[in-house]
């Protein structure tokens, strides 16, 4: 871990550390995190550490809600923090916050600092105390059985972790001859993420090979390594048929190739902000299609953001903090069909899994309305399984501001599997005027203005179907046809195994 070797023989009991940049395991910058050492009765060794990772939806950069469709370097996507001690001593260092998130972002040309300054250092706070929660925990772990037997178990459930996987790998291995595990997609831009897995049955490991992935891009949508670590961790614990505890131990079977310089293993100084939500979302797919578990879901999270900078002082001619803000939501749309289900409709699957806000809280918040929010329907792919449809939401501005959208598959299509029909891609449009006025596509990644009264339409895309039609099927939406129950993917590859 960056922050164990940077700080080693530096911490103390009552410490906090706070990062988010790419440089020290960070995704992309909104997503802050704080790490709390854990000391021994003597307050001398760190025998475990506590972390909290949050999303805070507003932290400076070009555009307000802090996740802009047009930033091409790290730096206009707001606060960038490789590691401050965010506590020191129990003492919480709200100068130093200030700095950071609010001066220092604002130092670029063009960019701003946090628009919601009170809103980070609440939100930072609750995260520390989230850390001292998880720190007690495990100190009365250790009261009661001692720091040994503990350290112990934790070892047990890394080593059943690694157990559960090099299993996994072997059977796959078996059950495909041997042969690598190939697949290939694109984002919309035409860049092609692609993977080649070669499992070894002598070691029961994997190699994941991701050369003949495209070249990082001017655009934001680079993802740093450790979002493709993460995605394949997270498919494969999806299709292991056992509850595993998210650890490392999933990792140890495993090996990377992510050629350097790639949209997968971008420089540090490369825009990320829609790496984290989007482009994770292009690299589950490919490994989903690599093992052929189930067609493609949305592949989007649909991020839209607006808001306003907020006022400036005239004597300084800086930001006045929270005169401004800005508000950021994903959306939701299709999942995948696999053998034996239906995919869901209106649904976030893989990245973020976070809840929308509510209706009434929106309107309540921010000057704008809520005109639609509905099933879109028949943008499933059909299939002997369908997939699920994506949504339709439509916003109201009731003042000028600025918007942005990142979305991908507006120009690909979420994959069908077994021949099923793919999903349909989305569609995001502003319409001058609102209602009876000009209809414009705005494209998957855009930063604009609206005036008051224009409408944003987004329409989601929709999950793939799996396999054939029958020609007398005329094949109802995903919902009529009662998907069927289910806890873990691991179940789809069992459905498969058995269907063969």
């Amino acid at each position: 871990m960056y922050q164990h070797k940077k700080y080693e023989g530096q911490l103390r009991p009552g410490d906090v550390i706070v990062a988010n940049h790419p440089i020290s395991g960070g995704t992309h910058l909104p997503d802050i995190t704080c790490v709390t050492p854990v000391f021994d009765n003597e307050g001398r060794n760190i025998i475990f550490y506590t972390a909290s990772r949050g999303h805070h939806q507003e932290i400076g950069g070009i555009l307000p809600g802090s996740m802009p469709a047009g930033s091409v370097e790290l730096y206009e996507e707001g606060a960038a923090i490789i590691s401050e001690f965010l506590v020191r001593d129990g003492v919480f260092d709200e100068e130093m916050i200030r700095r950071v998130m609010l001066e220092e972002p604002a130092k670029y040309p063009g960019c701003s600092g946090t628009r919601k300054l009170a809103d980070n250092i609440n939100d930072l706070k609750a995260q520390v105390s989230a850390n001292a929660k998880g720190a007690a925990l495990v100190s009365e772990l250790i009261a009661e059985h001692g720091v040994g037997t503990v350290h112990f178990n934790m070892n047990a459930i890394t080593d059943n972790a690694e157990a559960c996987v090099r299993d996994f790998l072997l059977r796959t291995h078996a059950a495909t001859g041997g042969k690598p595990l190939f697949a290939l997609d694109h984002m919309d831009d035409g860049t092609p993420i692609q993977l080649t897995v070669i499992i070894d049955p002598e070691t029961a490991s994997a190699h994941f090979d991701w050369t003949g992935t495209g070249e990082q891009g001017y655009h934001s949508f680079n993802a740093p390594q450790a979002i493709t670590r993460s995605a394949t961790l997270y498919v494969l614990r999806c299709l292991i048929n056992q509850d595993i505890p998210l650890n490392e131990g999933c990792l140890r079977p495993l090996t990377f190739t992510i050629p350097e310089g790639s949209i997968l293993n971008p420089s540090y100084e490369a825009a990320v902000c829609a790496g984290n939500p989007i482009t994770s979302q292009r690299v589950t797919d490919v490994v989903i299609k690599a093992f052929a578990a189930c067609a493609a879901s949305q592949g989007d999270c649909n991020v839209v953001s607006f808001g306003i900078d907020g006022n400036i002082d005239p004597e300084t001619g800086k930001l006045i903090p929270d005169t401004g803000f800005g508000y950021c939501e994903t959306i939701c749309g299709g999942s995948g069909a696999g053998p034996g289900w239906h995919g869901t409709s209106g649904v976030h699957i893989h990245m973020t899994n976070t809840k929308i806000c509510d209706p009434e809280i929106v309107e309540k918040r921010y000057p704008i309305l809520l005109r639609e929010f509905s099933i879109r329907d028949g943008s499933g792919g059909k299939g002997q399984w369908n997939g699920g449809n994506g949504i339709r939401r439509v916003y109201e501005f009731a003042r000028d501001m600025g918007c942005s959208i990142v979305s991908e598959r507006r120009v690909t299509r979420p994959y069908g599997m077994k021949g099923g029909k793919d999903g349909k891609s989305g569609v995001n449009y502003i319409v001058k005027g609102g209602n009876g006025g000009r209809w414009c596509r705005v494209g998957g990644r855009k930063d604009f203005k609206v005036a008051k009264g224009d409408w944003f339409v987004i329409d989601t895309p929709g999950g793939g179907g799996w396999g054939p039609q029958a020609e007398a099927d005329t094949g109802g939406d995903a919902e009529v046809r009662h998907p069927v129950e289910r806890r873990f993917v691991s179940q789809f590859q069992l459905a498969q195994e058995t269907s063969n």
